[in-house]
């Protein structure tokens, strides 16, 4: 499809300047940008929608998002989505650049006639992270090609939870947290994304009952399934993604729940041994104990019980705190003894939590 001309400048424009507001976008725009939203282009789908790579005269990419017409999605949904797209702009929260509803007539077979019908067109436009998404990288093997090293995953870990913090500083509880929806940048940057289900908290509001039962199973706090949700329904999300950064394995899920008892236990017995025999470095100790801390916040994260969960708030001050230790831990050697009481915390608590989630499977 041929651009009109100057019509490519506003995104062009947009992503040269970090304080450009997002905006409105003609659907010619974005049928120009995917060629007609070209199956070439097609960068990702779910049941909610398609992504496609929009091309810009520049040579930048944006990504497209095309919700589909199949689902029952309102018009106050939709606005619901953009007002909190809009609200956000963090480092580690994908970068919204804009949106389109438009209504176009399309020629329908109906049998064997064809009907004319109106068409509500809904995509939204956000910066392209050409890393694609975290769910990728969960399951790598340290030390291939696409394996993260322990520096990189904290990195990740630390950074999603700075993009939470900021998303409940907003009041937003995002309510669909899982490695699908973290996209990285070419610096393995992480970027959390897709708000479809998210919910925007009023000033003193702290959690809502929901009647929708949308969301990704294995990442989804227990309460979830009563229709209670709140910002620590994020912190346990948060919790199964820090424990399968630490693992190197795949989260929760209902059919396997009693499988995954026994084998996140083996797990966690091996995972300080693991990632000690990986670690060849001077700051040995010292990247254990992050590693020991993340275990710890994984498993408080992921209590079945949402009161006895921490706040993002309370995490980000605990892996700071974390990171200043490095000089002492260089002088102060954590002893055997210690390491494997932590070892042994660790199973009895995920045993407990793995447990508790088995049980609201049922």
């Amino acid at each position: 499809m041929e651009y009109e001309a100057g019509m490519p400048n506003v995104l062009e424009d947009m992503l040269g300047d970090e304080n450009a507001s997002s905006t409105d976008l003609p659907i010619t725009l974005l049928q120009a940008i995917t060629n007609n939203f070209s199956d070439d282009l097609r960068i990702g789908n779910g049941g909610f929608a398609v992504v496609y790579k929009g091309l810009l005269g520049n040579g930048r990419i944006v990504a497209v998002k095309k919700l589909s017409n199949s689902i029952d999605m309102d018009e106050t949904k939709y606005i619901q989505e953009v007002i909190c797209l809009m609200r956000v702009k963090h480092k580690n929260v994908v970068r919204f650049l804009g949106y389109c509803a438009d209504t176009q007539g399309k020629m329908w077979e109906y049998g064997e006639m064809l009907v004319m019908a109106d068409v509500r067109e809904r995509l939204l436009c956000f910066e392209y992270l050409p890393k694609g998404s975290l769910e990728q990288y969960i399951t790598s093997l340290v030390g291939t090609s696409s394996g993260l090293e322990w520096r990189k995953r904290y990195q990740i870990i630390k950074g999603i939870c700075e993009g939470l913090h900021y998303l409940h500083g907003q009041r937003i509880v995002h309510l669909d947290l899982k490695p699908a929806n973290i996209l990285l940048d070419d610096d393995m940057v992480p970027k959390i994304a897709d708000f479809g289900l998210s919910k925007c908290f009023d000033e003193n509001q702290t959690k809502a009952i929901t009647s929708t039962r949308v969301g990704s199973l294995g990442y989804l706090a227990p309460e979830f399934f009563c229709g209670l949700v709140s910002f620590k329904s994020d912190i346990y999300s948060l919790g199964v993604i820090i424990m399968e950064l630490l693992v190197g394995q795949k989260g929760y899920t209902p059919v396997e729940c009693v499988r995954i008892i026994y084998s996140i236990c083996q797990n966690s017995i091996v995972i300080l041994e693991f990632w000690r025999n990986t670690l060849n470095e001077s700051s040995e100790e010292f990247l254990l104990e992050q590693i020991r801390v993340c275990a710890e916040i994984g498993i408080q994260c992921t209590d079945s019980d949402s009161t006895k969960r921490p706040t993002i708030q309370q995490i980000i001050q605990v892996l700071t705190e974390t990171e200043t230790m490095d000089g002492f831990m260089k002088n102060n050697t954590a002893t055997a003894a210690t390491t494997q009481v932590s070892r042994s915390l660790i199973v009895l608590a995920l045993l407990f939590n793995t447990i508790s989630f088995a049980l609201c499977c049922v």
